[in-house]
């Protein structure tokens, strides 16, 4: 992910984050984010820790949409905020910025540091539509086994390596799949016995060139 503050020096960011009158806040796990989600036009940084968004259906069922980590973006133009259906979760302590994006849209700065911030923003919201894109793809799969693997193999090809690490546990890798999680156990177990994979903690390993 590109860091949303890429070739922008401390002081200079200072002064980006002043002219787009952004406010700092600190949360600890578990508080409520949507207080501070002002306006619908809002666009958050995640400085440090980590938030979960989750959508949760009329129906109580979970599905976790993403997780941020630090120098992630979140907001109106990835997903829909204030929405009865999702969720922002603190999972750990963290610190974000929050921005009126129409500070952003109607800022007339011509400072370098402004169109840097910009040019780096373009990127983050570039890497999301592709990460969309890619997660479409797995939730097409028709059977459990088929969009494990269909993750495995979208994994080991961005990290260029036979060893996948999982951003997150078992638990919250079924609600990102969309199945149910002792059915994705068992099929873990049975691609273990079969010989695709092993599995070490979060670290999956695969065992032959997925196509």
């Amino acid at each position: 992910m590109v860091n949303i503050f890429a070739n922008i020096s401390a002081s200079s960011k200072c002064k980006l984050l002043k002219i787009l009158e952004a406010n700092t806040y600190n949360l600890k796990k578990n508080d409520n984010i949507f207080p501070i989600l002002k306006g619908e036009k809002t666009i958050g940084i995640v400085l440090s820790g980590l938030l979960q968004i989750v959508r949760i259906d009329y129906n109580g069922n979970k599905t976790l949409i993403e997780e941020l980590e630090e120098n992630d973006i979140f907001g109106n133009m990835v997903y829909p905020i204030p929405n009865r259906e999702f969720n922002y979760i603190v999972k750990e302590d963290a610190t974000i910025i929050i921005i009126d994006f129409n500070e952003i849209l109607f800022c007339t700065s011509e400072k370098e540091y402004f169109t840097q911030f910009l040019k780096n923003l373009v990127a983050i919201i570039m890497q999301k539509l592709q990460a969309k894109n890619e997660r479409l793809e797995i939730l097409t799969k028709k059977t459990i086994r088929n969009k494990l693997l269909e993750y495995f193999n979208t994994m080991s090809k961005k990290h260029g390596s036979r060893f996948v690490y999982l951003p997150f546990n078992f638990s919250d890798l079924a609600d990102y799949l969309v199945i149910d999680r002792s059915a994705m156990t068992r099929e873990i177990k049975y691609l273990k016995e079969e010989g695709f994979i092993e599995v070490k903690g979060k670290r999956i390993t695969l065992l032959y060139d997925f196509k």
